[in-house]
């Protein structure tokens, strides 16, 4: 019986070691792809839009609006904000967001990796930022999937993804979406 915790142990060790590790390989190689891939420069798809950019702009945003009132759900389910327990079904409304904030990234980041590209001289401020959170991003996705659902991790694992990769869709969105509504006359479609 003296064998039966140090599995838990091992096994949350090794949770974290490829919920992190993985999801710094797919940063790295989002990163690398973007590196050596020409930009196309072609615009694939604007839908109602009257450009590119605003389709990035407005996609960006839902995906932003969903993460936040994801945020707000595991707060409620996690006993933070509410008083009381939350109902049955926020667990199923809280990865219904989750996974809507993904959907609406991929286009968004489809446009960016392949249409614009990426830079990586730091001289250009907010374009750097946004490259390089833009491909943490999807690292910090990988990670927090993989990190939910394992199991005998530490209890600061969970929000340490998560804040992860809340923090990166923040920081890809204030230097995209937020520049644009801030240096182009507001929100238009």
């Amino acid at each position: 019986m003296a064998g039966a915790p140090a599995a838990p142990a091992r096994t949350g060790t090794t949770g974290l070691l490829v919920g992190f590790g993985l999801g710094a390989v797919i940063a790295l190689c989002f990163g690398a792809y973007a590196r050596v891939h020409d930009p196309s420069g072609e615009t694939v798809v604007v839908l109602f839009f009257s450009g590119q950019i605003q389709l990035k702009v407005w996609l960006a945003t839902v995906s932003v609006t969903l993460a936040l009132l994801q945020v707000a759900s595991a707060m409620w389910l996690y006993g933070k904000v509410g008083g009381g327990s939350a109902p049955a079904w926020l667990g199923d409304v809280h990865k219904l967001l989750g996974t809507s904030a993904f959907l609406f990234s991929l286009p968004v980041a489809y446009h960016c990796l392949w249409s614009l590209g990426y830079t990586v001289d730091p001289t250009f401020g907010r374009v750097f930022v946004h490259s390089l959170f833009g491909c943490l991003f999807y690292g910090a996705f990988v990670s927090k999937v993989l990190i939910v659902r394992t199991e005998g991790l530490p209890s600061w694992a969970l929000p340490v993804a998560g804040g992860a990769l809340f923090t990166a869709l923040v920081v890809v969105w204030m230097t995209s979406a937020f520049w644009f509504f801030t240096t182009f006359d507001g929100p238009k479609l």
